[in-house]
């Protein structure tokens, strides 16, 4: 179980028949998934998905709304909650994370907010990372015609490109090709049935009550998002970009200015992420919003490297760089 009592929470999201519950099945059955609670989410009346990994786990709860969305947030708290008791009074097996599978037309940002704002949620949970699946036969297809598929891409920690040996090389370089306008930073791997599932797809997080160092540099990539400023290499309706700055904030002052950006670009904002060197302070925090939910700052112990360069990414849908940059330029001490 992770420190502190708190428990990492990975979701696993993914467009209609990209994969998600036979990837999940498979992560029951190595040892990085073992121990793990997990939470399904589906269309319909009858639980097929609830089946498919109930062999895998005996920790599996169905969310029948078909959405992980603001409707249904009442569902997903009330279950964490109810897990977090079942575990403590032994009615369930022993876990130590959770992996809450969407809908495939689920769009993650709703989701992420209520593991950040709620209160009953953040006590004993935090955001371990999005682990995103994407279908080398349907991808680039679904990505061009449905929004959620480009948002579900957009906000991965990880990416994982199923059904690779049932195309050509050609097709599943156009699918990468794909993801990579989206997302340029996330690890991306392939998956298949007979190839093992690589270690770590679960932990791309800085969850609070982490017992190892936690890989804040893998965690934010920054150097491979485009800088602010630069002209985009594509056309498409999410963008994302990454704003830098030598000089450290006051610890009020960053709060301020990130305060106010969520509050001014919320609904246009999906994802903010970031290492911010604060003045006084040897290593940075971590800072982390999603939409107009502000994630309360890790402080590092120390850098991931020799950088010392605050630097945020933005991913977002009609994000204006000017303003962004502004807002932040303006709580920089003077």
């Amino acid at each position: 179980m992770a420190a502190a009592g708190i428990t990492p929470v990975t979701v696993l999201t993914g467009f209609l028949g990209s994969g998600k519950t036979t990837l999940l099945a498979r992560l029951l059955r190595e040892p990085e998934g073992r121990e793990s609670a997990v939470v399904v989410n589906e269309w319909g009346e009858v639980g097929l998905d609830h089946a498919l990994v109930r062999e895998a786990s005996d920790n599996v709860v169905l969310l029948p709304s078909g959405c992980l969305c603001c409707r249904v947030a009442g569902d997903l708290v009330r279950t964490l909650r109810e897990l977090h008791v079942a575990r403590i009074e032994h009615r369930v097996p022993a876990f130590r994370r959770i992996v809450v599978e969407t809908s495939g037309l689920a769009d993650p940002a709703p989701l992420l907010a209520t593991l950040i704002e709620m209160p009953v949620v953040a006590a004993r949970y935090a955001l371990s990372g999005v682990v995103t699946t994407v279908d080398a036969e349907q991808g680039a297809g679904q990505l061009e015609r449905h929004g959620e598929a480009r948002r579900q891409v957009a906000m991965a920690d990880r990416l994982v490109v199923t059904k690779v040996d049932r195309v050509d090389a050609r097709q599943v370089a156009a699918v990468e090709a794909a993801v990579r306008q989206l997302n340029p930073a996330a690890p991306l791997v392939h998956g298949t049935l007979d190839r093992r599932i690589p270690p770590g797809l679960l932990e791309s997080g800085l969850y609070r009550g982490e017992a190892r160092a936690p890989d804040a540099a893998g965690w934010l990539r920054a150097g491979a998002y485009r800088r602010m400023g630069e002209p985009a290499t594509h056309a498409s309706d999410i963008d994302s970009f990454a704003w830098s700055a030598m000089e450290p904030f006051e610890a009020g002052d960053l709060e301020s200015a990130l305060e106010t950006i969520v509050g001014v670009m919320g609904a246009r904002l999906m994802r903010l992420k970031g290492l911010v060197a604060v003045q006084g302070e040897t290593g940075p925090r971590a800072v982390h919003a999603v939409g107009h939910t502000l994630y309360p700052f890790a402080r590092l112990a120390a850098w991931p490297d020799a950088d010392r360069t605050s630097r945020i990414v933005f991913i977002g849908r009609g994000l204006e760089e000017r303003p962004i940059a502004s807002i932040l330029d303006s709580f920089l001490p003077r």
